[in-house]
C-alpha cells in the first residue's frame, strides 16, 4: 500500500507484519532537498499516528542511499524544515526505524541514518561526514551522535579526515548493526522483524552516553589535526564540537554544534571552499566544446620512461587504457620498467593492492624500443628531455609512424608548443598534456591548446583528463602556461626578498603561516635547483637589461648546492634526513650579494611577504586572463590549488582578490612596481577593474 504523498520524493508503503517502508526517490543521488526533508518529516508523523505500523525501514531507490546535502542549496539561506529538526523527529520516534544503507551515505545522509535506531548496510556501502572539507562541520547532530556511537577518538578521526568508512570497519566499530548480503530491502525488513519479535526497546543514539576514551590517544590525534589544518578553521571547530559531546548534555551539544555550523557556513573560508568545490565542476565544462565529439582513445603510448614518463604511464594504465612504453635504449627501457614496477610495489606495501594484482598490472604494459610498435596508438604522450630540438625531431619521426588520427601530446612544462608543432604536416593533431609529478598521484592536468589544435583533439584531451580523474584545466601557449608562469614570477619575487633583507627561513615561515604545506625554498630543494637554473639560463639572454636579476640561486648551483638530492641547496640536510636545516654558507652568499649590489634592508614583515606574494600572483593572473591564456579566473585558481599547494581554504588567488578588494591589491602592486621596476607593471585590466569598482568574479560577464 502506498500513501499519497503528492509530488513528494518520499513514499510510505505498508507491508505485512506491521512493517512500513519509507522510500526515498530523488535521483540521481537522493540529495537532501527541501522536498526530501519535508517528505521525511511528514512520513515520521504518519508512522507515529498509524497504529497498524509497528516499525519502518528507511530505504532509497537508485544507486545510493542519501548521498548528502543538495549542492544547489550550498551557500544559500536554509529552507524549513531544517535537517536537525527532521533528524530529531526520526530520533524521537517511538517506533523502531532501520536505515538500510547502500552506495554512499555521506554528510547529512549519514546524519539521517544516525537519527534512526538501527543501521544495516550492503557490503559495498560507505559512510562518512566530509563537511570539514567545505569549511563547515556536521550541523545536524554528526558531532554529537557519532561520538556516542563509536567513541571520541574514532569520531574525531572520521570527521576531521573526511574519509569514507567501508563496511568492514563500520561493523567492527559499531557504525552499523549488521552488514547484509542479498536483497538489501528484503533483508532489512527481516532484520526489523527479528527486533520486533525480540521485543527489544530501541535506544536512540541521543540517549546514549559517550564511551570511555584514551585521553593520550585523543590528544595526539588532535595535535596532528591542528598541525595539518594549517590555518583552516573547520577541523579545529569540529574537534571542539566532538569534545562537547562528552562534556555537555545532548541538547546543549546540539545547540553548540548548530551555532558553530552557522558561524562557519557564513565565513570566508567556507565561501572559498565552496568556490573550490564548484570550481572543479566549472573547469570540466570548456566553452565551445559543447557539441564537439571527442575521438576514441584506448591505445596510449608514452615515450620516455623516466620519473615523469613512468608516472604518466601508470596514470593511464590505472584508468584502463592499453599502454605501450617506449625508450630509446634497452637500458633505459629496463630502468623504466623497474620504475613502473616500483610504483605498484609501493601500492602493495600500503595495502592498496595484492602482489598478484601488481604483477598483473606491470605485465599488462608493452615495453619497446621500436617506434614502429606505436602504429596502433590513438594517443602518444612524449615525456623526453626538455629541449625544443629534441622534441621537434621526436614528433617528426612519430608523425611518420602513427595513424593520421593519432593525437600527439607533449608533456613540456615551458616550451612553445606552437613552435614544436610547426615542423609537422598535421599540427592540428598536437596538444599539450602537462602533468604534475608524481603524475599518477597529482590531480592537476594542464591541457595546452595551440593555435592549430583541432577542436575534436581538444575535446578528446578533456575527455581523457576526465577518465584519468584529473582536474583538467585548458590553457593557452606561453612560457609556463598558467601554473609555471605564475610560479616563475613568484620565484623571482621570493629571490628579491632575500636581497631586500629577509632570510630563507623567514620567507618559508611566512608562507607556511599563509597555509602552504611547505615553505617555497624547501620545495625548491625538493624538486632540485638545477631545473630552475636551466630555465634561467635559457631565458636570461632574452631578458630586458633593465629587469632586476638575482644571482644568489645561480651561485648556489655553481657551488653544487642542487637541493635535497645533493644534501644541500637552500638548506643543508643531514645524512639520511629530509629535514631542512639552516645553513650559514647560504646566509653568507646572500650577505655577499646584498653587499655587492648595495641593497637596502626593507625590514619586510611576515605580512609584507604574504601580501606581496598574493598581489604578484593576482597581477600575473590578470595578465594571463588578458592574453587569453586562461579561459576564466576559476581556471587559474584550480591550477594553483591543485598543482602548487595553494591553501584550499583560501580558494585561490583570484578568489582572494575579491575578498581583499582590488583597490588594496593595486596599492600593494604600486609599491612593488616602484621598487622592482621593469617587468612588474600592473596589469591594465586589474587597474581598470579596481577603478570601476568591479570584481574578478565579473570577468567575462
Amino acid at each position: 500500500m502506498q500513501q499519497d504523498q503528492g509530488q513528494s520524493p518520499i513514499s510510505l508503503r505498508k507491508q505485512e507484519g506491521g512493517i512500513a517502508v519509507l522510500l526515498v526517490n530523488n535521483p540521481p543521488v537522493n540529495a537532501l532537498s527541501q522536498a526530501v526533508r519535508q517528505g521525511l518529516s511528514d512520513a515520521v508523523t504518519q508512522i507515529e499516528s498509524d497504529d497498524d505500523i509497528k516499525g519502518a525501514v528507511l530505504h532509497c531507490e537508485g544507486r545510493t542511499f542519501i548521498a548528502g546535502a543538495d549542492i544547489k542549496e550550498l551557500g544559500k539561506p536554509p529552507l524549513a524544515p531544517f535537517l536537525p529538526d527532521v533528524i530529531a523527529a526520526l530520533d524521537q520516534c517511538s517506533k523502531p526505524l532501520v536505515a538500510a544503507l547502500h552506495g554512499t551515505a555521506l554528510g547529512g545522509g549519514f546524519e539521517v541514518a544516525m537519527g534512526c535506531h538501527y543501521r544495516v548496510a550492503s557490503p559495498s556501502a560507505k559512510v562518512g561526514l566530509p563537511e570539514v572539507r567545505l569549511g563547515i562541520i556536521p550541523g545536524a547532530g554528526g558531532t554529537q551522535r557519532l561520538p556516542r556511537l563509536v567513541g571520541l577518538e574514532k569520531a574525531a578521526d572520521i570527521i576531521t579526515s573526511c574519509r569514507q568508512v567501508k563496511m568492514e570497519e563500520a561493523a567492527k566499530i559499531g557504525l552499523v548493526d549488521a552488514v547484509l548480503k542479498g536483497d538489501l530491502l528484503k533483508e532489512a525488513c527481516a532484520f526489523l522483524e527479528s527486533k520486533l519479535a525480540e521485543g527489544e526497546t530501541p535506544l536512540s543514539i541521543s540517549k546514549r552516553s559517550v564511551p570511555d576514551w584514551d585521553e593520550e590517544a585523543l590528544s595526539a590525534l588532535e595535535a596532528k589535526v591542528k598541525k595539518r589544518a594549517r590555518g583552516q578553521l573547520s577541523p579545529v571547530k569540529a574537534l571542539e564540537s566532538v569534545h562537547n559531546s562528552a562534556n555537555m548534555p545532548f541538547e546543549e551539544g546540539m545547540k553548540a554544534e548548530r551555532a558553530m555550523f552557522l558561524e562557519l557556513a557564513a565565513s570566508d573560508q567556507a565561501a572559498a571552499l565552496r568556490h573550490s568545490f564548484f570550481g572543479e565542476r566549472i573547469v570540466a565544462k570548456v566553452p565551445g566544446l559543447e557539441d564537439v565529439k571527442a575521438r576514441s582513445v584506448e591505445n596510449v603510448a608514452i615515450i620516455g620512461a623516466g620519473t615523469m614518463g613512468s608516472g604518466i604511464a601508470v596514470a593511464f594504465a590505472d584508468a584502463g587504457y592499453q599502454l605501450t612504453v617506449l625508450e630509446m635504449s634497452r637500458e633505459g627501457l629496463e630502468r623504466g620498467r623497474d620504475r613502473i614496477a616500483g610504483i605498484y610495489q609501493g601500492a602493495v606495501k600500503r595495502g592498496k593492492m595484492s602482489q598478484e594484482q601488481a604483477d598483473a598490472k606491470v605485465a599488462s604494459f608493452t615495453f619497446t624500443t621500436d617506434m614502429s610498435d606505436l602504429n596502433n596508438a590513438d594517443l602518444v604522450v612524449e615525456a623526453v628531455f626538455e629541449d625544443m630540438q629534441v622534441k621537434k625531431d621526436l614528433l617528426t619521426n612519430l608523425e611518420a609512424v602513427v595513424s593520421q588520427d593519432c593525437i600527439l601530446a607533449t608533456n613540456t612544462s615551458y616550451l612553445d608548443i606552437d613552435e614544436m608543432a610547426s615542423v609537422l604536416k598535421r599540427p592540428d593533431n598536437v596538444i599539450g598534456l602537462h602533468f604534475f609529478s608524481p603524475a599518477n598521484i597529482m590531480k592537476l592536468l594542464e591541457i595546452v591548446n595551440t593555435d592549430k589544435t583541432a577542436q575534436d583533439v581538444l575535446a578528446t584531451a578533456v575527455a581523457v583528463g576526465k577518465r584519468l580523474r584529473k582536474i583538467a584545466v585548458v590553457a593557452g601557449v606561453c612560457d609556463g602556461f598558467i601554473g609555471n608562469r605564475i610560479w616563475a614570477k613568484n620565484r623571482q619575487l621570493l629571490e628579491f626578498f632575500l636581497e631586500d633583507g629577509a632570510s630563507v627561513e623567514e620567507v618559508d615561515k611566512a608562507m607556511l603561516e599563509f597555509g602552504f604545506p611547505m615553505g617555497p625554498y624547501a620545495v625548491f630543494d625538493l624538486s632540485g635547483l638545477d631545473i630552475a637554473w636551466a630555465q634561467r639560463k635559457r631565458k636570461k639572454p632574452l631578458m630586458d637589461a633593465a629587469e632586476r636579476y638575482v644571482d644568489i640561486p645561480d651561485r648556489l648551483c655553481e657551488m653544487d648546492r642542487l637541493g635535497l638530492k645533493a644534501g644541500k641547496g637552500w638548506y643543508r640536510y643531514e645524512e639520511g634526513s629530509r629535514k631542512p636545516q639552516p645553513d650559514e654558507e647560504v646566509a653568507k652568499v646572500i650577505a655577499e650579494e646584498r653587499e655587492r649590489k648595495q641593497c637596502k634592508d626593507l625590514h619586510l614583515t611576515t605580512a609584507d611577504i604574504q601580501d606581496r606574494v598574493l598581489a604578484g600572483m593576482i597581477n600575473e593572473g590578470f595578465k594571463i586572463l588578458q592574453e587569453g591564456i586562461a579561459l576564466r579566473p576559476v581556471d587559474i585558481d584550480m591550477v594553483l590549488l591543485n598543482g602548487y599547494g595553494y591553501p584550499v581554504w583560501r580558494g585561490g588567488p583570484m578568489h582572494e582578490a575579491d575578498r581583499i578588494g582590488l583597490d588594496r591589491i593595486v596599492a600593494i602592486l604600486q609599491d612593488m612596481q616602484s621598487q622592482y621596476g621593469k617587468g612588474w607593471e600592473i596589469a591594465p585590466a586589474l587597474k581598470d577593474y579596481a577603478g570601476q569598482g568591479k570584481k574578478v568574479a565579473d570577468w567575462g560577464k
